[in-house]
């Protein structure tokens, strides 16, 4: 067991506890990884546990990958006998077996979105619904939710007057219903599916009770109901529980994740060891220290605070530019500065943002200089599919004898026009040697349209010229608001409502930015010369993706990542934290352990940025320094200022930042009257303090209780 000898105090208790319960708080790079496969380890070399008894759950492929090969250097080919997988994995593994009694026939399938999402238009068609109204990934999410939560569609909960609700239960029944005649399951089915079948045979639960005698559960802050009933059954027989994951961590609840889940692990496992590893591997004394000030302020956690035996490093620098081409344009020269004075590549530069939609303007000044970049996770601002859907209806405007800009809008969004329609179209312009676009005037010589296809075509025709009157006359941004609007395409994707379709509106919002942008710098109205803009920024050389380039990722994206020197942009207010966290406290929380992730991500340099104005999603707005950069300690924060020749790492002077006003003691109290912006009038019904601030339950007639907090919150005493 000399493996033992590599491990923290903490590190080998956490290992060496055996039997019963554990929660293990395993904070940022603290080696969690490493705890838990050499916990794996120790039960089959040190007590002796026959590989097959033991189960380790992960969330993704990758992380049960890492540790199966990490295990099978500690252990070797018996390795391969030990369950290592995803939530799904092992639960397709036991339907599969028990087949039988799970409801379900022998090779049943399992359906992937595209399939959830064709069963899901054919219930909205037998019930009668408008897909236009009623979006079909809508409610396809909230089917997945409910799901999540353990709701079949007899228990979904629908409210008299709530038409959603009575929606999503409606094609919720017809939906199993055809799943179940196609012999399928959809994702969020295999863990439901499990659990029931084990809530309704004792006898095979107790088969995998006996099988699985020693249970671990990598990233538990992340679980959500079905998971944590999952792994509850399997492990209430004896115990021998092992949970890992760190609750400042949790980030996931938009997703279904519930942080009660190991906030509570105490009293659903009565009797559990606790361990906390508190050690640090990755960060400077003073990044964790302003980590770790940032972090106290959230109330749902357990008390810890990470430490490190790296030295004290240097103090996290703080950048507010004038406009966010400013904070760009300081980031690059960051970069470039500590690449000269420290040897670093460019690899070793990571920044991190809230929304994607922030990294345009850092995608341009990186262009501008030569900066190799890449972005991790997501794709170049100018590479997504709806800003190339957008720059082409401009590109057909400006020239309607462009047939590839022709070809890739002409049927989006839909407009039921199919490969043989187009196919006609295109022999009938090569006929006559004319433009896709020309053919639209002889539609009556085109063999085999018919009148419904002929009418769209029709339609799109008059879109286009309609939209082509208006160069000249409207600025470049009206004239996109025009695009958007009259084409549909926003109102797709806001039909679709989903979180990937709201990035997408944002996306095609920022967009607006370049043309305001363009607009103050070159000419409000001249789209030829802003189309050849985007061109030139948007012709890079294409590069190695393994290739010495700054990483640009969400923070969501980063989690479990560390990087050299992390810089995190765009840290105002409505925008980190989110406009939304400043209604619930709890969604505030949320935000703030974002941003513990991402400071947690850094291992020498940790730089904040922030602009003064900010053109964002086409609106110029004056935005308050974030609450985060706020909480941090002073001691760990210093300002970057503006010095005669410019921005400068080198001109570092004490940061004067004015504190955020925080509520009195005496501001509120039960029974006071407020109104709220949003929800009405309401009654304060308890007061607590909140990270130096007070946390507000107020009760409203229609709204029930909400949590606020009191500075953030758009509510006045009546």
């Amino acid at each position: 067991m000399d493996y033992l000898q590599s491990l923290n105090p903490n590190q080998k208790l956490a290992v060496t506890t055996v039997e019963g319960p554990l929660l293990v708080i395993a904070g940022a790079g603290s080696g969690k990884t490493r705890v838990l496969t050499m916990r794996i380890a120790h039960l089959i070399e040190g007590h002796q546990v026959p590989p097959h008894r033991i189960a380790a759950v992960t969330f993704t492929n990758k992380a049960a990958q890492e540790m199966r090969e990490r295990v099978e250097d500690l252990v070797g080919s018996r390795s391969a006998e030990v369950f290592m997988g995803t939530f799904h994995s092992l639960c397709v593994r036991i339907l599969r077996i028990e087949v039988a009694q799970s409801g379900y026939k022998p090779g049943f399938q399992i359906f992937d979105q595209s399939d959830q999402l064709a069963v899901i238009r054919e219930c909205l068609k037998e019930l009668d619904l408008d897909p236009k109204r009623v979006a079909p990934k809508q409610i396809l999410a909230s089917i997945g939710k409910a799901k999540d939560e353990l709701l079949t569609p007899a228990d979904y909960p629908v409210s008299g007057g709530d038409f959603w609700g009575q929606t999503v239960s409606r094609v919720y029944e017809k939906y199993q219903e055809k799943l179940q005649r196609s012999n399928a399951l959809d994702f969020d089915d295999l863990i439901m599916a499990t659990v029931q079948m084990f809530q309704k045979h004792p006898d095979i639960l107790g088969k995998y009770q006996e099988r699985f005698r020693y249970i671990l559960v990598d990233e538990y802050q992340d679980t959500n109901m079905a998971q944590y009933m999952l792994v509850r059954l399997l492990a209430q027989e004896r115990g021998n529980i092992c949970v890992v994951g760190d609750e400042d961590q949790s980030i996931y609840a938009f997703r279904g994740a519930d942080i009660r889940n190991i906030l509570e692990f105490e009293k659903d496992f009565p009797g559990a060891a606790v361990v906390k590893l508190e050690e640090n591997y990755r960060s400077t004394k003073t990044i964790l220290g302003a980590a770790n000030s940032v972090i106290q302020n959230n109330t749902e956690r357990k008390e810890k605070t990470l430490w490190t035996n790296r030295d004290q490093g240097e103090l996290v620098v703080f950048h507010q530019g004038e406009t966010e081409r400013d904070e760009a344009r300081f980031v690059a020269e960051a970069i470039n500065r500590l690449r000269g004075e420290k040897g670093s590549a460019f690899k070793d530069f990571t920044i991190l943002y809230r929304t994607h939609a922030l990294s345009r303007v850092f995608e341009e000044e990186f262009m501008r200089r030569g900066v190799p970049y890449r972005i991790v996770a997501g794709l170049r601002f100018y590479e997504r599919k709806e800003i190339k859907d957008l720059l082409a209806y401009l590109r057909l405007i400006q020239n309607p004898d462009n047939d590839l800009a022709f070809l890739r809008i002409v049927n989006v969004p839909k407009r039921g026009l199919g490969d043989a329609t187009l196919a006609r179209l295109a022999a009938y312009a090569e006929e006559f040697e004319i433009s896709l676009f020309a053919t639209l005037s002889f539609l009556d010589g085109v063999d085999g349209l018919t009148a419904r296809f002929k009418n769209s075509l029709e339609s799109f025709k008059v879109l286009i010229e309609g939209l082509r009157m208006q160069l000249g006359d409207f600025t470049l941004t009206e004239l996109t608001k025009s695009v958007l609007e009259q084409s549909g395409y926003l109102r797709e994707l806001e039909s679709e409502g989903d979180s990937e379709a709201l990035a997408r509106i944002e996306n095609l919002q920022e967009f607006l930015s370049v043309t305001s942008q363009f607009e103050a710098d070159v000419s409000p109205t001249d789209l030829g010369a802003l189309l050849e803009h985007v061109a030139l920024i948007n012709e890079v050389d294409s590069y190695d993706a393994a290739a010495d380039a700054v990483n640009m990722m969400t923070i969501h994206g980063s989690k479990g990542l560390e990087f050299p020197v992390v810089f995190i942009v765009g840290l105002e207010e409505d925008i980190f934290p989110h406009a939304r966290s400043s209604f619930e406290s709890e969604q505030l929380e949320e935000e703030r352990r974002l941003a513990y992730v991402g400071m947690t991500r850094a291992q020498d340099r940790l730089f904040l940025t922030c602009s003064r104005q900010r053109t964002l999603y086409g609106t110029t707005k004056l935005n308050a320094v974030s609450t985060f950069v706020d909480e941090i300690g002073d001691e760990f924060l210093e300002q970057v200022g503006h010095s005669a020749s410019g921005l400068s790492l080198r001109g570092i002077i004490p940061a004067s930042r004015p504190k955020t006003m925080k509520s009195s003691n005496s501001a509120y109290k039960a029974g006071d009257k407020i109104r709220h912006k949003m929800w009405g009038d309401g009654m304060v019904v308890s007061v607590t303090e909140s990270g130096g601030d007070l946390q507000l339950s107020i009760a409203f007639p229609d709204q029930g209780i909400k949590t606020v907090i009191a500075h953030l919150a758009p509510i006045t005493k009546i």
